[in-house]
């Protein structure tokens, strides 16, 4: 091996040392610090990189103080560093390797300064401790991720279960949802949405279950199973509701409510809403983006039989080429590092195009740049377009306009505040 000097003026000069006294130190770090492209991807995979390198720097700034200060064991108890970070980011394995570094380079800089024999046998068997419990801990913090991993899948196969995929056409509409929940961990939130093509046209559904994670899952699943039912069965928007209201009744716990937004299109160019506490559907058309304010509001569902008010049927014209947007709180009242909320109306204005999928990808990637990247609540966006030239809505056979019900449905109806809008008497053509 080449041999040069290395000139100290104020200290006792050793007699040789290597040009480059790391380069074995180097190799170790490619040894010991592998490429991890197969646990994660994408910036998450560069930042998990990083910092299982982290350790093996520590332990090479340790060997470069002690090398150069010139101050025995000083520094060495600094190596202990390396192992017990590695326990953050490295398996069982990956930690003892580090260690074994650490060991190795302790003993090396306990022989070079000529420490005592005692108390390099200290510092050595505390950095074997430490590498020991390292390791543990990182079995036990691999454990915990194994089952995390394990209840995560569950929680999202269970959220895709009832949040099924929308399709890029439903009827006479382009469709997109896009949808972030705020338990990252979990995959899983709160809010809901669905559409479903029925004998009365498209009808829609998009809410917002109070709190997040797992039980507002709960909540959220029971009121789209009532939905999706009572969409093929009901042929007026408004007793899509009263079902909902009635399963809730007596499922929910006194704090808990939802608010939602239901639409339908019953006929070509004619829109329907039901707005339960919810936040303004935007329209878009030639005059620009407009929200659809409810005519009367209405409560959450789940607080009718408190507030004694029944929802009511609005209608809108919507013609070729206009869009309609529903979302949830999460996207409108997500803030930036100045506590600014996100002005939902005139980005849309600004990342409108003819395909919702694209519309609502931007929208998505906005919000993330607008909030710093982490959303901290649920947020959920459906998007509908209604393209030029779409064709008249067939007319489809299906029970008649009128509405029936049985005496017990119209007794519910009134005990929750929403009147009696139907006899108790059957009437020919009536489904119960």
């Amino acid at each position: 091996m080449r041999q040069a000097p290395i000139h100290r003026p104020d200290r006792h000069r050793p007699r040789w040392q290597p040009t480059k006294p790391f380069s074995a130190l180097r190799a170790a770090v490619r040894h010991l610090v592998p490429p991890r492209g197969d646990e994660a991807s994408g910036a998450a995979g560069a930042r998990l990189h990083y910092t299982s390198g982290a350790p093996v720097l520590i332990i090479a700034a340790v060997a470069i103080l002690a090398f150069s200060g010139g101050t025995g064991m000083a520094w060495l108890p600094l190596l202990a560093v390396g192992p017990a970070l590695a326990a953050a980011t490295s398996g069982p394995w990956g930690v003892l390797r580090i260690g074994v570094l650490a060991v190795a380079l302790g003993a090396a800089l306990g022989v070079h300064g000529g420490a005592p024999g005692t108390e390099q046998a200290i510092v050595l068997s505390t950095l074997s401790a430490v590498t020991l419990a390292s390791a543990l801990a990182s079995a036990l913090r691999r454990r915990r991720e194994q089952v995390l991993a394990a209840v995560r899948s569950v929680a999202e196969a269970a959220q895709h279960a009832f949040l099924k995929p929308v399709p890029t056409t439903v009827g006479h509409f382009q469709t997109a949802v896009r949808y972030s929940a705020a338990a990252a961990e979990a995959r899983v939130g709160g809010d809901l949405y669905a559409l479903v093509p029925t004998p009365y046209g498209v009808r829609l559904i998009v809410g917002d279950v109070r709190g997040k994670g797992l039980p507002a899952v709960g909540i959220a699943a029971l009121v789209l199973g009532v939905f999706r039912e009572a969409a093929y069965d009901e042929p007026d928007l408004l007793d899509v509701v009263h079902r909902i209201e009635r399963s809730l009744a007596r499922n929910l716990g006194p704090d808990d409510f939802v608010t939602a937004v239901l639409a339908g299109y019953p006929e070509d160019g004619r829109m329907e809403l039901v707005n339960c506490g919810h936040a303004a559907p935007l329209l878009v058309h030639d005059s620009g983006v407009l929200p659809v304010d409810p005519v009367r509001p209405a409560p959450p569902l789940g607080l009718r039989s408190l507030a004694g008010e029944a929802p009511a049927l609005q209608e809108i014209a919507l013609s070729d080429g206009n869009q309609l947007l529903f979302y949830t709180d999460g996207v409108t009242e997500a803030r930036d590092h100045r506590r600014e909320f996100y002005p939902l109306p005139e980005r849309l204005s600004r990342h409108l195009t003819e395909d919702p999928s694209r519309t609502l990808a931007a929208l998505h990637e906005d919000l993330l740049a607008h909030v710093g990247g982490e959303l901290h609540d649920d947020a959920a966006m459906l998007l509908l377009r209604k393209p030029a030239g779409a064709p008249a809505a067939p007319e489809e056979a299906g029970p008649p306009a009128g509405r029936c019900c049985s005496p017990r449905m119209a007794a519910e109806e009134q005990h929750l505040g929403g009147g009696v809008r139907c006899g108790g008497e059957p009437e020919d053509g009536c489904r119960w």
